[in-house]
């Protein structure tokens, strides 16, 4: 069995080092408990014992992964928080020459219209949608 628990061992770590849903990382320490117990002699159904139990990891991780690591009040931060914000256009916004900046607060970002419209220096606009580095404005 010494054979066995060791195929299984290194097939765990292969199958996990090839992967990124830690799906055969619960099996590696029941391989390697498995093995321990193999090595000492002890009878077979304590080394399957001890695989399984180790492997019960994963159906926690699949039954409580959703509660245990579910983000109840997501919270915008960086660039989503500015959508919704009023802001000033500091630079005339006109899509076609592909110019234009807003002021949000202390920071002054690259800008387009929702609407294809010129938007005029001094404008007080809303943001409306993030595109790449651009914030989407529509006067208010």
């Amino acid at each position: 069995m010494t054979f066995f628990w060791t195929a299984l061992l290194v097939l765990a770590v292969v199958a996990e080092a090839f992967t990124t849903a830690l799906v055969a990382i619960w099996f590696i320490p029941g391989a390697l408990l498995a093995l321990i117990f193999s090595a000492l002699n002890f009878p077979l159904w304590t080394q399957m014992l001890a695989f399984f139990i180790s492997g019960l990891g994963i159906l926690f991780r699949v039954a409580f992964r959703e509660k245990l690591f579910k983000q109840k009040n997501i919270v915008a931060t960086n660039a989503d928080s500015v959508i919704g914000k009023k802001a000033v256009v500091c630079e005339r916004i006109d899509n076609i020459s592909s110019r234009g900046a807003v002021k949000v607060g202390a920071a002054v970002w690259t800008a387009r219209s929702d609407n294809g419209s010129v938007i005029e220096e001094g404008t007080v606009v809303e943001v409306v949608a993030i595109e790449g580095v651009k914030l989407i404005c529509k006067i208010i």
